[in-house]
C-alpha cells in the first residue's frame, strides 16, 4: 500500500495564512495539516508517500523533510499549479498508481485517527470515504445504493437541495486497488484530460467510471468520525473547536455562544429553546416565502410594532420588537440610573450590561435558590435602589414566583418609585397559565413596570432573533424606539409576527407537551447517582451533583465521550462551594440519551 497526497494548491480564500505558505502548512491547533496528515500516514507502514507540489514547493518540501517521517517520501512538481486544478495533479502522479494499491488524499483534510485505518482494513479493494451530507459541506456528494454502490457522483453545480436526506459527501479520501487504477481509472483519467483539459476534478472521471457496469467503486460511510476540509478562515475555526484537547474543547465551543448546527454529531442540552414548537406546517410556510423574504426588505419599526402588538395583544404605542431581546436589554441598561437589584445566580445579560459598583444582589440562602416576592421586598426594602430586575422563571434555578406575587411585587416597587424590569421569556413554560403581564390594563396601572420576552426561547426560533419589550409609559418606548435601527428586524422576523397567530393552538398544545415531558424527565433524572434534581417551572433544569464528580468534570465527559452539551454553572455560582449544571428539556430520546449517558458516567463514581 502506498499514499498519494495532492498539494499543490495555493489555497486563496485562507487569506494571509497561505500569503507565504502552502494550504496544508497552515496549523490547527499549532500544528500543520501536512504534518498531522504524515504522522498519521507514518503508522500504516506504506510503501511510500507521493506528494505532488506546486505552490511554494520548495518552502514545502524543505518543510517536510524536516518532519523526521520514516515512510519513504517522493514528490512530483506541478509547475502548472495556478493554471490546472487538481485532476492535472494526479496526471502527473498517474505512472505510481499502476504500482501498487493506493491511498488518495487532498492535503486540506484533517481527520481522526483511526480513520485510515478502517479504510485499509476494509476487504473492499476500491473505496470513496463518504460521509452523512450536512449543511456546512460543500462540494461533490454522492448517492448510493443499499449495497455501498455509488449510484451517482453529484458536482456542486447540480446540488437538489430537495434531495439533502438522499446524499453522501465525498471526504476527499479514497482507497483504489491497483487494478482498477490500471484498467479503469488511469485510462479514463487520460482520455478525459485529453478531451477536456487539465481544469477539471479528478472526482469527475470517478463520475464517468460510476456509469460502467462494471465499476468496482464502492462507499465507505463514516459512522460519527471527525474530519473536516479546510477552505477559509471559518473552517479553520471550526476545525480548531474539533480537533482539539478534551480540556480545551469545551471552552473552545462554549466561546462560541451557538452556531452549533455546524457540528451534527453535538447534542446541545446548554441553549434554551422550546422543542416542541414550532409546528411544520409554520416552517414550511415560512419556506414557501424563502425567496421573497431574502430579496426584499423589510418593513420599519412602526410596521413591526404593529405586528408584535397584534401577536401579544397590547397596544402598539406600548410596545417595541428587538432583534433579540438582547438588544433591547441592552438598551434597557443603558437609560438605568441609580442602584439595581438582583437576583442571582440569573440570566447574566442583565448584571453584565450594568455598573457592578451600582449592583445589589440578593442570594437566596437555600440549595434550590429558591424565593418569593416577600424575600424580595424583605431585602431589598432599605437598599434604596432604583431599578429591580426580576426574571420568571428565573434562570438557571427555575424557581417560579405566581402571577398575583407578581402584581403584589408591582405595587410594591409603584409605592416606592422602583423601576421594575419584568423579564418573562420563560413564563409560558410554567404550569400556572395566563401568568403574562403583557396585557394593556396592566402596563397602564404601573407605568414604571417594563416588562421583556424572548421570542427565541419561547417560541423555539432563536435563529429568527426576534424579542419584545411592553411599557405603558409610551415616551420610554418612543425613546427606545429612536434608539434601536428602524430595520432592526430582518424579513423573516417580521415574516414570523405576521403569521405567528394562526399558530396559538399549536403554540398551546406545544407548551402541554413540554410540562408533561418536564415532569417526565425531571423525574428519571432522579435515578442517576449523584443526582439532585430542582423543581422547576421554565424549559430546564438545574441539577446539583452531590457524589465524588465536578460539574466541570462532568461536563467535559459528557462531550468528550458522548458528544453532548450541558451547562456547567460553575461560574455563576463559584460562591456556593457546590456543584450545579443546567440542562435543557430537548424531546423524550434525546432526553433519555443524555440520562443514559449520565448514569455510564456517574455509576463509576464513588458517592458520599
Amino acid at each position: 500500500m502506498q499514499a498519494i497526497i495532492l498539494a499543490a494548491g495555493m489555497g486563496k480564500r485562507l487569506k494571509a495564512l497561505t500569503a507565504d505558505n502552502t494550504k496544508c502548512m497552515v496549523k490547527v491547533n499549532g500544528t500543520t495539516l501536512i504534518e498531522r496528515m504524515l504522522r498519521q500516514l507514518d503508522g500504516l507502514r506504506l510503501e511510500r508517500i507521493v506528494i505532488v507540489v506546486g505552490y511554494r514547493a520548495e518552502e514545502l518540501k524543505d518543510y517536510i523533510s524536516g518532519l523526521n517521517v520514516n515512510t519513504p517520501i517522493e514528490f512530483r512538481f506541478n509547475e502548472l499549479y495556478d493554471k490546472t486544478n487538481n485532476i492535472y495533479s494526479l496526471y502527473l502522479a498517474s505512472d505510481v498508481l499502476f504500482a501498487d494499491d493506493t491511498l488518495l488524499l487532498e492535503s486540506d483534510i484533517i481527520f481522526e485517527d483511526g480513520v485510515l485505518e478502517q479504510l485499509i482494513d476494509d476487504p473492499r479493494p476500491t473505496l470513496a470515504l463518504v460521509d452523512r451530507y450536512e449543511s456546512w459541506m460543500d462540494g461533490t456528494v454522492v448517492t448510493l445504493d443499499a449495497e455501498d454502490g455509488i449510484e451517482r457522483f453529484i458536482p456542486g453545480k447540480k446540488f437538489s437541495f430537495s434531495h439533502a436526506d438522499e446524499y453522501y459527501k465525498t471526504v476527499n479520501i479514497y482507497k483504489f486497488s491497483r487494478e482498477f487504477s490500471s484498467t479503469h481509472y488511469v485510462p479514463f483519467l487520460e482520455a478525459y484530460s485529453t478531451a477536456l483539459g487539465n481544469n477539471e476534478y479528478y472526482e469527475q472521471v470517478l463520475r464517468v467510471i460510476t456509469m460502467l457496469d462494471d465499476s468496482e467503486l464502492r462507499a465507505k460511510r463514516l459512522e460519527g468520525q471527525l474530519w473536516y476540509e479546510i477552505d477559509d478562515l471559518q473552517d479553520l475555526d471550526i476545525a480548531e473547536s474539533m480537533f482539539v484537547a478534551d480540556d480545551e474543547h469545551l471552552s473552545r465551543l462554549e466561546g462560541r455562544y451557538g452556531g452549533y448546527w455546524r457540528y451534527p454529531q453535538l447534542l446541545d442540552f446548554c441553549y434554551l429553546v422550546n422543542p416542541f414548537y414550532p409546528p411544520k406546517r409554520l416552517l414550511d410556510e415560512m419556506r414557501a416565502s424563502f425567496e421573497t423574504l431574502v430579496t426584499q426588505y423589510p418593513s420599519g419599526m412602526r410596521v413591526n410594532s404593529l405586528l408584535a402588538a397584534k401577536t401579544f395583544g397590547v397596544d402598539q404605542r406600548h410596545i417595541v420588537v428587538g432583534n433579540g431581546a438582547a438588544e433591547l436589554i441592552k438598551s434597557l441598561a443603558e437609560r438605568s440610573t441609580g442602584k439595581v437589584g438582583f437576583t442571582r445566580p440569573t440570566f447574566e445579560e442583565y448584571p453584565n450590561r450594568c455598573d457592578s459598583a451600582q449592583s445589589v444582589v440578593f442570594t437566596p440562602d437555600n440549595p434550590d435558590f429558591s424565593y418569593g416576592v416577600d424575600d424580595l421586598m424583605a431585602f431589598f426594602a432599605d437598599k434604596e435602589i432604583e431599578t429591580l430586575v426580576l426574571i420568571n422563571p428565573d434562570n438557571p434555578s427555575g424557581n417560579y414566583v405566581p402571577r398575583a406575587d407578581v402584581l403584589r411585587l408591582c405595587d410594591w416597587c409603584s409605592e416606592r418609585g422602583i423601576t421594575l424590569i419584568y423579564d418573562e421569556s420563560f413564563s409560558d413554560f410554567a404550569d400556572e397559565e395566563g401568568n403574562s403581564l403583557l396585557e394593556d390594563a396592566v402596563l397602564e396601572r404601573y407605568p414604571a413596570l417594563c416588562v421583556v420576552k424572548s421570542i427565541s426561547k419561547s417560541f423555539g426560533v432563536p435563529g429568527i432573533r426576534l424579542g419584545v419589550l411592553a411599557s405603558g409609559d409610551e415616551d420610554f418606548i418612543d425613546e427606545i424606539k429612536k434608539d434601536v435601527s428602524i430595520w432592526n428586524i430582518n424579513s423573516f422576523g417580521e415574516f414570523y409576527l405576521q403569521i405567528a397567530e394562526k399558530y396559538a393552538g399549536d403554540y398551546r398544545i406545544g407548551l402541554k407537551r413540554l410540562r408533561k415531558e418536564r415532569a417526565r424527565f425531571a423525574d428519571a433524572l432522579t435515578s442517576v447517582p449523584g443526582v439532585r434534581v430542582i423543581p422547576s417551572q421554565a424549559n430546564y433544569l438545574m441539577v446539583e451533583l452531590v457524589g465524588e464528580m465536578g460539574a466541570h468534570e462532568l461536563t467535559k465527559r459528557l462531550l468528550s465521550e458522548h458528544d453532548i452539551l450541558v451547562k456547567d454553572l460553575t461560574k455563576k455560582l463559584s460562591d456556593s462551594g457546590r456543584r450545579y449544571l443546567r440542562i435543557a428539556i430537548r424531546g423524550t430520546d434525546d432526553n433519555d440519551r443524555l440520562i443514559a449517558a449520565m448514569k455510564a458516567i456517574l455509576d463509576g463514581s464513588t458517592l458520599s
